[in-house]
């Protein structure tokens, strides 16, 4: 699609429908660099309202704004959203129109299935991949779920909210309570910059000693660090009065490195926050909850599993997301996704489902589903 001669596409930004998802894929000033490309863009009324978005705005830029979703998806050859289609969504998508959002669909066998069935060709945010390995469509929300975890377990700690009382940093005279972060990565290393500086006891387990290096120069002591091991991460978990998941395998499924019994040793009133939940969870305790209903206890510990974290600061998070997904936008839209892969290596790591075909080898694997080379499909006509 889109390799030969240039087709102006129509790209469909629909509200989010996730419970109290107020961001939006495509800040205002979107608009603009697609209309400069020759392409149109369809604007859900309302899909910038919870970041802070007239529709004003966007029709002064450029936009078509229409009055419901079913009309963006009716004339859309792309639709980009923020969150993966939901039940709900299913019916309003055509056979072959390309999906550009997150995914995350190791943990979604059902969405899996649907785009399979549906012929989408589709890209997921999390896993487009530059040539040092970072992930840099994931990086700015997983840096907002980081520093909001903390926030999160602070919040929930309270005697009100369920937890066991505790100041996190506590006040002199008193200890403050012990934070354990699963994974260094961008998130592990947010969460362990908002728990430091709430001036609580902070530990980072990774596996990565590179990893461990690099944040002993940026902590400069005030971090414990530790490469873990099944008895270790035990030890530790019980002895936390916060335990934040971090962990991430680029679009597979999250691994189940804290068990029930684990988490059973904590202290009653103790927060676990589960950043990985998107892909499963890193918890055997840990279930998708909503910002509406956003905590459980389970063997006696507060649980915060929310899956779209970022949402809850939804200007923030808009702001930060639809600036690194712009230009890749403006390929997809010049090229289709087709072209745009066959162009671009780093946008072809995110390359989900294709005519049809699962593409993606690690949600295959997580799914036990048929796996295909997209490079075979690529060679094929369309």
């Amino acid at each position: 699609m889109r390799k030969g001669a240039f087709m102006a596409t129509v790209v469909g930004v629909p509200k989010e429908i996730k419970d109290m998802e107020g961001r939006v894929s495509m800040q205002p000033d979107g608009v603009t660099e697609l209309v400069h490309h020759g392409h149109e863009v369809v604007v859900q009324s309302g899909a910038g309202k919870g970041a802070g978005f007239t529709d004003e705005e966007y029709a002064a830029l450029g936009a078509r704004v229409v009055g419901s979703a079913e009309e963006v998806f009716e004339v859309a050859d792309l639709i980009v959203k923020v969150k993966e289609p939901v039940p709900e969504e299913y019916d309003r998508f055509r056979e072959g129109q390309q999906l550009f959002t997150y995914l995350h669909l190791a943990a979604d066998k059902g969405l899996t299935e649907f785009l399979m069935d549906k012929k989408l060709n589709s890209i997921a945010y999390e896993t487009v991949q530059l040539p040092d390995g970072s992930l840099p469509l994931l990086t700015p929300m997983s840096e907002v779920a980081g520093r909001m975890s903390v926030q999160a377990a602070a919040h929930h700690l309270e005697s009100p909210n369920g937890g066991a009382g505790l100041l996190l940093g506590g006040v002199p005279g008193t200890p403050a309570a012990k934070v354990t972060i699963i994974g260094g990565g961008v998130s592990g290393t947010e969460a362990a910059k908002i728990a430091v500086g709430m001036h609580a006891i902070v530990r980072v387990m990774d596996v990565n000693p590179k990893r461990l290096a690099y944040l002993a120069d940026i902590f400069e002591g005030r971090v414990d660090l530790v490469i873990p091991n099944r008895a270790r991460t035990a030890a530790y978990v019980a002895e936390s009065d916060v335990v934040i998941g971090a962990v991430l395998v680029a679009g597979a499924k999250a691994p189940k490195l804290v068990s029930r019994e684990m988490i059973s040793a904590m202290r009653t009133g103790s927060v676990v926050v589960d950043i990985a939940i998107d892909q499963g969870g890193c918890f055997e305790t840990s279930r998708p909850t909503t910002h509406s209903e956003p905590t459980y206890v389970e063997e006696g510990v507060v649980h915060y599993c929310v899956a779209n974290i970022p949402g809850a600061v939804a200007r923030t998070s808009t702001l930060a997301l639809t600036s690194v997904t712009l230009p890749y936008l403006v390929k997809i839209a010049d090229h289709g996704i087709e072209g745009a892969v066959a162009a671009d290596p780093n946008l072809a790591k995110g390359l989900s489902t294709l005519r049809g075909d699962l593409v993606s080898k690690p949600v295959a694997e997580a799914l036990d589903l048929p796996y295909t080379d997209p490079a075979e499909l690529l060679r094929q006509p369309a």
